[in-house]
């Protein structure tokens, strides 16, 4: 029998490699600005055209390299940071395992200017699909510059799968926040097709973290500081009344790695227990610092799922120092069992003297006494006679009355019977009722329609919005004073792209060329305490919907729209919303499923009832 198992070329292995460590251009901007930062450099910029599909550039002032290590580090496992196993239990830098510039060079074209402070001249070489092009000394600035350009280009079934360019560049805004919040000794600098977008110099960290959120984040910041022999906490988290309906502003740092640990965060959400809704999500900042020998980051090729060494001890402290936290600067109640608030005198009457009161009593007065004698000229008090009392029914015929049973009351509602099918959905005016504040049940001609409340007016209200944004006729309701709401420039972003079909909904804005934006009009369903709530809510459900799938704008945000304003299960709904909701459900052109493909109500035939209870 023939040999079959061959080993593979090496552009091959390094595609395949690629598709570990390159998942978008995203994951090449996590990779360059690291290896920058690596580098000791203390200015980076970041260049981006056309969500990186076109260009992603990294340039640094670091130390760059020689002729000789800027050929080799498109090789395979060469790299500078470790050279034994044993420094993989004591890594003090973020990259080590010599595989991002040889798995980017493998599927993109790229292009490296490098020089070290030593050198009058740096090497410039250029890369296509693992092959070098050229090499050749030229004159280049200190440090070094990798610009990726056509990823994925040899790779045309992996490139269809990459977003728009929108999401895209919100992939790398994110890894760019992730990188620069835990460096702000660094100066970052970000371009998107030519415009600036971030230009953080070198502060503290609760000053980097302004720049990236916007000004109004360092009034929403508590400290958090700790420090064990186990591990060293600090950060920040946001007080308890911002926190939001979905996931903001949330980032875990450990040794200067960006990480992600559900573990960790189920810490902080038992920590501001009883201070946010349970459907609410707290904002924070931490960072971590524990020995190298105690974490293990190569668990994962991107390297933010991590493993610690004593993970419920971890968890304990860091529950309690921002529970301490939150009580040290007076934002969670704190109990004091030496002192009684039921004692303290009221500011009013600190100065006052202590007043007896005095109670008068008639000791003369009887109730039960036709007539009261006159006391302290006052009048006397007479019982009226009950003599006659039949004269006041005079004239009624008690007959025609009859029972208040049979009193029909006039209403200004009027509802209609609505036809669901031609031979057995037809619902009978009076006969529905609500089940466990969830279900609206109607009776039919063939037995029982249970709606799902919240998907049925989901439904509803997902067709109307649909609608409003196509048509582009929605109503809005004009505010009397303006709101003022802060957003991040992610958000923000995010509302420019999406203002028009907004605008079509019924939302206005006056300005959203500043972190602060101005609500003019809101559309009638929303209520003007609840415009922060939806806007938020509205934002990250673009942010995951766009991440997910390839609906329009419009079903995306009418989707989402529908999710925020529908009614919710638990609420108590009157007969006349319960009609309105089955009429309107059967009024859509699909009542049988909601937005998000979810079946919206069952019939109970006559049939079943009866297996049920024979």
């Amino acid at each position: 029998m023939a040999d079959i198992i061959k080993l593979l070329p090496d552009h091959v292995a390094n595609q395949i490699a690629a598709g570990e460590v390159v998942q978008r251009p995203a994951s090449v901007v996590k990779e360059l600005l690291e290896n920058a930062i690596d580098a000791g450099a203390t200015l980076i910029k970041l260049i981006v055209k056309d969500g990186g599909k076109a260009l992603l550039q990294v340039v640094d002032n670091g130390k760059g390299m020689s002729e000789t290590d800027a050929r080799l580090s498109f090789e395979r496992h060469a790299t500078s940071k470790i050279s034994s196993a044993q420094d993989l239990f004591n890594l003090q830098t973020k990259g080590f395992r010599g595989e991002a510039l040889a798995s980017i060079a493998a599927i993109a074209h790229v292009d490296m200017l490098t020089r070290i402070e030593d050198m009058e001249v740096g090497t410039h070489i250029k890369i296509e699909g693992s092959k070098v092009v050229s090499q050749e000394v030229v004159a280049t600035p200190k440090g070094t510059s990798i610009s990726v350009k056509n990823l994925f280009f040899n790779i045309p079934a992996r490139r269809n799968f990459l977003k728009s360019n929108q999401v895209e560049l919100r992939h790398i805004t994110d890894e760019f926040h992730r990188v620069a919040l835990v460096h702000p000794n660094i100066e970052f600098h970000f371009y998107n097709n030519g415009s600036e977008i971030f230009n953080l110099p070198k502060v503290n960290y609760r000053q980097r973290i302004a720049h990236v959120f916007g000004s109004r984040m360092t009034e929403r910041l508590v400290p958090v500081e700790e420090e064990t022999e186990v591990v060293n906490i600090s950060g920040f988290i946001c007080k308890p009344e911002y926190a939001k309906k979905s996931r903001g502003e949330q980032f875990f740092f450990a040794n200067n790695r960006f990480i992600k640990s559900p573990y960790l965060h189920h810490a902080v959400v038992v920590a501001f227990e009883g201070l946010i809704k349970p459907d609410a999500f707290p904002g924070y900042f931490i960072y971590l610092e524990v020995d190298p020998k105690s974490i293990d980051i190569n668990i994962h090729p991107t390297k933010t799922e991590v493993k610690f060494d004593d993970e419920h001890a971890l968890y304990a402290m860091l529950r309690s120092t921002i529970k301490h936290s939150l009580g040290q600067f007076n934002v969670a109640p704190i109990l004091d069992f030496e002192h009684d608030p039921n004692l303290d005198t009221p500011y009013a009457y600190k100065e006052k003297g202590v007043v007896l009161p005095k109670v008068t009593v008639d000791a003369d007065f009887n109730p039960f006494q036709d007539t009261l004698k006159t006391t302290a000229g006052k009048p006397a008090f007479q019982k009226q006679s009950a003599k006659g009392w039949e004269n006041l029914y005079q004239g009624l015929d008690i007959e025609e009355t009859g029972s208040f049973s049979s009193v029909e009351i006039e209403t200004d509602t009027v509802v209609q019977r609505v036809m669901y099918s031609e031979d057995e959905m037809e619902t009978q005016a009076g006969t529905t009722f609500q089940l466990q504040r969830k279900y609206v049940v109607s009776t039919i001609k063939s037995g029982l329609l249970v709606v799902h409340q919240n998907r049925a007016h989901e439904r509803i209200l997902f067709e109307k919005f649909l609608g409003e944004i196509t048509v582009k006729e929605g109503v809005s309701q004009q505010l009397l004073f303006p709101l003022e709401l802060s957003f991040s420039n992610q958000d923000l972003d995010i509302l420019k792209e999406v203002r028009e079909s907004l605008y079509n909904v019924g939302f206005a804005f006056e300005d959203l060329d500043q972190e602060t934006v101005k609500v003019t009009g809101v559309p009638v369903l929303v209520s003007e305490s609840g415009i922060g709530t939806v806007l938020d809510r509205l934002i990250a459900d673009y942010k995951e919907g766009y991440q997910e799938g390839s609906i329009s704008q419009a079903e995306l945000l009418a989707e989402a729209l529908s999710r925020n304003l529908a009614v919710k299960t638990g609420e108590v709904l009157d007969h006349e919303s319960q009609l309105a909701l089955v009429n309107n459900l059967f009024g859509c052109k699909e009542p049988t499923l909601s937005p998000r493909q979810k079946q919206i109500y069952t019939i109970i035939s006559e049939g079943d009832i009866d297996k049920k209870i024979n």
